[in-house]
């Protein structure tokens, strides 16, 4: 078992040097993040919520911290526990229970390194895990446990990925990941792509991130200016969960990266009390296309201890999916799958 590890305190060093720094129209995205609430309690008291929620989220909080941006704390709902935001990253006491078939490395990425930091499950593309540090801590995150302060590229500059990635030519597309890897600073960002850009068989540039959904103030000009710079073609695949998520400076973030020539796809996981409702997923679906980001997949949750109070059944998953197909243009229903361990790609979730 890989021992917990939370994502606290490993933001690029070089974005906690600027925490302080303000632009010209408010705080940095460095600052505001350098700000986000860390304690339970504040958490609790910010949306008027029963103090009997706090030392069970203390307590859970000891083995995954409590991160979230005070702009994503402000679009909830205060006063209701179950409001589906809160829900994703409120510590509770179910995770500290053990449940069977929960495991620390569900996805098999510690079977799958190929360098410091790069993982290659997939022919053609690998994906870099550029750092451990988030915006916001996921409280479903598959990569909970995950030693980033082993495992991380950053750890050794990425020289070993690099090589790796110039030594195979198989590969054409480079996943950032992490972590979140707009945690790092636009320094740090052009160094990496860079490195890419000169490897001839790298075609493209694929981001995960959440900063446009929890911190859409991370969509900076430097930012831009890198990705403008980026010769590559370039996706990025944000993740949300729920319509409420997405407000105007979300759409105002998503706008700025489509103009910067960025495609831009969503990935959702179907989570118990947040998203488990045909509605819910077609709200999601409809305010992400008029923020022009195409539903691309739907997760079933993966099995990582600490998260099993999200899992719901697999016939339910396929029951919604199905439910979606007949209440949105196929463009706008996105894949459900699932991630195995060992498989050669993503896994399509059918019925029997």
């Amino acid at each position: 078992m890989i021992a917990a590890t939370s994502h606290a305190n490993q933001l690029d060093p070089i974005s906690f040097a600027a925490a302080t720094r303000k632009g010209s129209d408010g705080p940095g995205w460095q600052q505001l993040l350098a700000d986000a609430v860390t304690d339970p309690r504040e958490l609790c008291t910010l949306l008027e919520l029963d103090p009997a929620l706090v030392l069970p989220a203390v307590a859970a909080a000891k083995d995954f911290a409590l991160r979230v941006p005070r702009s994503y704390v402000a679009r909830m709902r205060k006063g209701d526990p179950n409001d589906p935001l809160l829900l994703q990253v409120l510590p509770v006491a179910a995770e500290t229970e053990v449940v069977e078939g929960f495991v620390s490395d569900p996805v098999g990425d510690m079977d799958r390194r190929a360098a410091q930091g790069l993982l290659h499950k997939y022919r053609g593309r690998a994906l870099l895990v550029a750092t451990g540090a988030c915006a916001v801590h996921c409280r479903y995150c598959f990569r909970r446990h995950f030693p980033y302060s082993e495992a991380s590229a950053l750890q050794q500059g990425w020289l070993g990925a690099i090589e790796h990635l110039r030594a195979d030519p198989t590969i054409s597309e480079v996943i950032l990941s992490g972590g979140d890897p707009w945690s790092l600073s636009d320094r740090r960002l052009r160094q990496l792509t860079d490195a890419l850009q000169a490897i001839p068989h790298i075609r493209r540039l694929r981001v995960h991130t959440r900063y446009p959904i929890v911190l859409p103030e991370r969509i900076d000009e430097g930012l831009l200016d890198w990705l403008r710079g980026v010769r590559l073609q370039k996706v990025v695949v944000m993740h949300a969960n729920h319509a409420r998520e997405i407000d105007g400076s979300v759409r105002e973030a998503c706008a700025r990266l489509s103009a910067a020539g960025v495609t831009l796809l969503n990935q959702s996981v179907l989570l118990k009390g947040v998203n488990d409702r045909v509605d819910a997923l077609a709200e999601l679906s409809e305010a992400l296309f008029e923020t022009h980001v195409l539903p691309y997949y739907l997760h079933v949750l993966d099995k990582v201890q600490g998260a099993a109070h999200f899992d719901l059944p697999e016939a339910r998953a396929l029951q919604l999916h199905r439910e979606l197909t007949t209440q949105l243009p196929g463009y706008l229903v996105p894949k459900l799958v699932r991630e195995i361990a060992g498989a050669p790609a993503k896994t399509a979730v059918v019925g029997r």
